[in-house]
């Protein structure tokens, strides 16, 4: 990992709503509100905007967790602005605090924590998974 990640420093994504992002399981509708699988989704974007520039070209992030909490609803349309802040760097990983901003109200919160690792590990882990 390059040098220069700092805790406090924070990354922000924007998206809008579209029917692609509301509540629905196997195609079904179950409200037209922005969901919860697409706020992580945000969240863990935002988050990877964060390590990036410090990523060596041998290296990749990798997922190791996220805590969400969904608090207000969002309708199509709206603007969404998802900021994730450097809390700590513990070894390898890495924890960003998010926030999820609707226009009117924090439609969510969380934690979403990646680990920094050699690419070819990664690639090794993956294929002992295979069945």
């Amino acid at each position: 990992m390059k040098s220069g990640m700092n805790v406090g420093q924070s990354a922000t994504i924007k998206a809008t709503v579209t029917p692609d992002m509301f509540a629905q399981f196997e195609g079904k509708l179950v409200h037209p509100a922005y969901s919860t699988v697409s706020m992580v989704y945000h969240m863990e974007w935002a988050a990877r905007q964060v390590i990036l520039p410090y990523l060596e070209e041998h290296e990749e992030g990798i997922g190791g967790g996220v805590a969400a909490k969904h608090m207000a609803p969002t309708p199509e349309g709206a603007e969404l602005t998802v900021t994730a802040t450097l809390r700590e760097v513990k070894g390898k990983a890495v924890i960003c605090d998010v926030t999820v901003y609707n226009g009117k109200a924090i439609a969510g919160e969380g934690e979403v924590t990646q680990y920094i690792l050699p690419r070819e590990a990664i690639s090794q882990k993956i294929k002992e998974m295979k069945i």
